[in-house]
């Protein structure tokens, strides 16, 4: 490791495609479970308070504006052009006490994930490389900076599908549904892959700013200009990570329905077990994968830009 954001560039080509290493990474990960455990533990302890308060929220809502007074109990399951506009007049019944929520909610939630993901992330690497510093105040600027590009994407997505809704669904009742989903399922996955291919960018800049002694403006503006051949193996590692994340999604629903033919045999509260199980699958593995991605960036910055020996 440099210091003053000097490094010695060391070209090597990398052996291995960037999926074929992760294989060995993921072993890597596996034999150290300590890891993944830290990873757990500051997602969860930021996640578990949220749930609450969100369920707290969620309870008053309920309480100030009835289900039956929202035409909820009223919605036709058996037409689905019908239905949707009645989904769309439940969906204004209770906007405006749920965005009173979210105007306090979402900055604060934002802030508070911005302190403990810049503390609980920099821990995460320091176990995963030991030689590395604890720099919590540019961490934390880090991830304000990866939030923000979060939140951009989120809302061009959003946008997306209002154009989607307004486009495709009438009042009146002729509605293309077809339409409506074929548009909502591409834009999603247009952005989920957009967000695949260029997040990497400040995934990687906390560990430019660790790794090479940088500030985090210097790691934020290097993580551009990083060559193309480590570019392409972080940008690939990111995609393929996202595909995992989705396959995660999938299983993990396939579990969660698996048990539905033999509800009646089962019961209500064992259904409600083998989803809680299915959705701590989901998030233990999801944060397994995020050590996985960490150590495999490391690896590359070691073939590209830094020391073997670090």
């Amino acid at each position: 490791m440099q210091s003053g954001g000097q490094v010695t560039a060391i070209a090597r080509p990398a052996p291995l495609r960037g999926t074929q290493s992760l294989v060995g990474v993921m072993a890597w990960a596996f034999r150290r479970p300590s890891i993944t455990c830290l990873e757990i533990a500051w997602r969860w302890l930021f996640g578990i308070p949220l749930l609450l308060v969100c369920w707290r929220q969620a309870q008053q809502i309920s309480a100030a504006f009835p289900v039956e007074s929202s035409g909820f109990n009223s919605i036709d399951p058996q037409n689905p052009w019908v239905a949707i506009v009645q989904l769309a007049n439940v969906v204004a019944y209770y906007k405006p006490p749920v965005l009173a929520v979210l105007h306090w909610l979402v900055p604060v939630t934002a802030i508070v994930w911005v302190i403990i993901s810049g503390l609980g992330r920099n821990l995460v690497l320091i176990r995963i490389e030991p030689r590395l510093r604890f720099r919590p105040l540019p961490m934390i600027c880090l991830q304000a900076a990866w939030l923000a590009l979060l939140a951009v994407t989120f809302g061009l997505w959003f946008r997306s599908m209002q154009w989607v809704a307004v486009t495709h669904i009438s009042a009146n009742g002729d509605s293309d549904l077809i339409g409506y989903a074929a548009w909502a399922i591409f834009l999603s996955l247009a952005f989920f892959t957009a967000w695949a291919l260029t997040n990497w960018a400040l995934s990687i800049a906390p560990l430019l700013m660790l790794l090479e002694d940088r500030s985090a403006i210097s790691a934020l503006g290097q993580c551009l200009r990083l060559g193309k051949p480590f570019t392409s193996k972080l940008a690939e590692t990111n995609l393929v990570m996202g595909i995992v994340k989705l396959a995660l999604v999938v299983l993990s629903m396939v579990f969660s329905a698996a048990p539905l033919p033999f509800s009646d045999e089962l019961g209500g509260s064992t259904l409600h077990y083998v989803w809680a199980a299915s959705t701590v699958f989901f998030l233990v593995s999801n944060d397994f994968f995020h050590v996985v991605r960490l150590k495999g960036f490391i690896e590359f910055w070691r073939t590209y830009r830094g020391s073997p020996a670090l």
